[in-house]
């Protein structure tokens, strides 16, 4: 439906290369033939590499680049205290050499674990702001960054506005090679969806790369607002990706296909379906989610499978965005009895 006038102008993006791309597209015939529903392939971004991996870091590379080029020294991005985001966020400014400063969510724990040990790793300053889990408190930390001398490089929460998600534009395209090299002509992608820049990066680049393949976001956590606006959300975000790859973006919000159906008792609350899908993945194929979101988009595919809304007879991409660390912190949540 929609196409760039002309291969846009990717040489002109700053970019800081750290992912270890292309993803690998595997077949999981076991869990296909479980759920007795379509065939379903798995898109590998928990193996993109830097510290665990997962889809956040494809962002990076061009924030992370943008940073760079103008003379930055330090970077400064929020979320929950087990986001995936600043994990990856901390490893990839420590790759570039640059400061990170994550602001949080809760208090300082007695003993860190999952994700945010590895901020502490990567040498990540943390500053926790109680019930603030999305960057609320960045810009006066930022404020007093710069007048300490810092040069701070604000990474949006999620890496979600228009730059970042020229990663998932590009995604899109190392998607459909491979599914030119296979063969493949799948019906959907179907993903974990929140603070929508990966939602836009796909929803545009499959536009233009995979027109024939529907991207369909699981939205994973209520206070990403209504649908309806978070639609609005996810174009805003295409076309200003588009527009910095002078390209032109025909996305409308009917071209946005998510479901906030399946948000549970709220963001992050482990219930039988997202525990249900972590181990049924597990059992079945060897692979594991995260519980947060990978999880919770796969109990979506799963409900969508069994309802019948996703054609049997067609193949699907279920793209893991990654995550893992998360497990090593639910332990008790995730096992049964």
């Amino acid at each position: 439906m929609d196409s760039p006038v002309s291969e846009p102008n990717w040489e002109g993006i700053a970019r800081r290369r750290f992912a270890q791309l292309p993803t690998p597209l595997i077949e999981a015939p076991r869990l296909s033939e479980r759920l007795r529903g379509p065939r379903i392939l798995i898109k590998r971004d928990d193996l993109s590499g830097l510290a665990f991996g997962g889809n956040k870091v494809r962002k990076l590379e061009f924030l992370l680049g943008e940073a760079l080029a103008r003379g930055c020294d330090t970077v400064i991005t929020g979320g929950a205290q087990q986001s995936n985001h600043s994990r990856q966020t901390a490893a990839a400014a420590a790759a570039c050499g640059l400061a990170c400063h994550l602001v949080l969510a809760g208090e300082a724990p007695a003993v860190p674990e999952g994700n945010l040990l590895l901020d502490l790793l990567c040498g990540a300053t943390p500053h926790y702001c109680g019930e603030h889990r999305k960057g609320e408190d960045i810009p006066a930390i930022a404020e007093r960054l710069k007048a300490e001398g810092a040069h701070p490089y604000l990474v949006p929460y999620g890496g979600s506005n228009a730059l970042g998600a020229l990663g998932f534009v590009n995604a899109a395209r190392e998607l459909a090679r491979q599914l030119e090299e296979r063969n493949e002509h799948p019906s959907h992608v179907v993903f974990a969806s929140s603070s929508g820049g990966t939602h836009a990066g796909l929803a545009q680049g499959l536009a233009w790369y995979a027109p024939h393949v529907t991207p369909f976001g699981i939205g994973i956590d209520p206070e990403e607002g209504s649908p309806e606006e978070f639609t609005r959300q996810v174009v805003s975000i295409a076309r200003g990706a588009a527009e910095l790859l002078g390209s032109e973006s025909r996305l409308s919000s009917k071209d946005i296909h998510y479901s906030g159906e399946f948000h549970g008792a709220g963001y992050g609350v482990i219930g039988e379906g997202e525990r249900e899908a972590l181990l049924l993945t597990a059992t079945m194929e060897g692979v594991l989610l995260d519980p947060v979101y990978t999880g919770r988009a796969m109990k979506g595919l799963i409900a969508l499978i069994r309802r019948g809304e996703l054609p049997r007879d067609q193949t699907l991409v279920f793209w893991h965005t990654g995550g893992l660390p998360t497990l090593f912190q639910r332990a008790s949540e995730l096992l049964p009895g």
